[in-house]
């Protein structure tokens, strides 16, 4: 770990300050931030801790909008009764993140930064163009297991992890983001970006930008929705591929439907195809098997992750089967 020094923040105004000075990175819960540094990569020279502003902490259920601060813990989100009735594909995509450990540690706005898993990325040495743009891919003479089937270019094919984003990716949702020149609201669809030329710049936040809330805007087709994740072991390991579905019905006819995928995109990626192929459709289960395949229908695959492919149809076919049958 490189020498930093460290600012705790004791106002927005201030952290914004604070934020916008060369080589500032933000701390709020620490447990993306912390891994990284102690990794070596990631060595920001000034630490600006915004963990102690209060006014980032709110969650806000009433009203037109879901409003949730950035620093609102994982462990309380997810444990929110309004929220487990009404959007229960949020708050499952929170409890299968992580341990209740980090989750009581660990931030929703932050928990949306986190960056890719790739063991090429994270051993510190290989090539690797996110870690040092230019060097090279080494995952696409490698291991291609866990890499991406959407999103990908061949400067890099790394996935990102997020549980909390894929399910964000199936509502209407935006980020709001704050700097030293004022707010501004961000689709949540562009907030990171697919890798191409520079897979190292990985959202669209500008330097000194903070992100502050989290909005979802309310809608009953939060009632039938479900997180599924599919990983290598119950432990909380990262999803081999997850499905996260939203519907709205009318007696058996599907009449709303938002699909998004996790584990297999260089960003949580909303998965429009499938979500065409069940609105106006009464649900069957030939018609659920046919959205999984609507929603790998453009994957690329790479040497050994074909087998997601197969894996991540049959997974947003029993999230649709589980959608359908919560009640409205």
């Amino acid at each position: 770990m490189q020498p930093f020094t460290y600012h705790r923040a004791t106002s927005m105004a201030d952290a914004l300050r604070e934020a916008a000075l060369p080589g500032a990175a933000i701390l709020a819960g620490g447990t993306t931030m912390v891994d990284l540094m102690r990794g070596d990569l990631w060595a920001p020279s000034r630490l600006v801790d915004i963990g102690r502003l209060a006014e980032l902490e709110r969650v806000e259920t009433g009203g037109d909008t879901l409003r949730f601060g950035a620093l609102a813990r994982m462990a309380d989100v997810a444990e929110d009764a309004f929220l487990q009735a009404n959007y229960p594909a949020l708050t499952e995509s929170l409890q299968l993140a992580a341990s209740q450990q980090l989750r009581i540690a660990a931030t929703v706005g932050g928990n949306l930064l986190q960056r890719t898993r790739c063991p090429y990325f994270r051993d510190g040495s290989s090539p690797c163009n996110k870690r040092s743009p230019g060097s090279g891919c080494s995952a696409l003479r490698g291991d291609t297991r866990d890499m991406a089937l959407f999103g990908a270019s061949e400067r890099c094919i790394a996935t990102y992890p997020g549980d909390w984003g894929a399910a964000l990716a199936a509502f209407d949702t935006s980020i709001e983001v704050a700097s030293p020149s004022g707010t501004r609201t961000i689709p949540f669809a562009e907030l990171h970006r697919a890798y191409g030329d520079d897979p190292a710049v990985e959202t669209t936040l500008r330097p000194g930008e903070i992100i502050t809330a989290i909005l979802v805007a309310a809608t009953p087709i939060g009632r039938r929705s479900t997180y599924l994740k599919v990983r290598d072991r119950r432990s909380y390991a990262y999803a081999t591929v997850s499905a996260a579905v939203a519907l709205e019905m009318d007696g058996d006819t599907i009449t709303r439907a938002r699909v998004a995928l996790g584990g297999v995109a260089s960003k949580p990626w909303r998965a429009a195809a499938a979500g065409t192929a069940l609105e106006g459709q009464r649900l069957t289960r030939d018609r659920a098997f046919t959205a999984g395949e609507a929603a790998f229908a453009d994957a690329v695959p790479r040497g050994d992750n074909g087998f997601k492919i197969e894996l991540g149809r049959n997974a947003v076919a029993k999230a649709v089967l589980v959608a359908a049958g919560r009640a409205s």
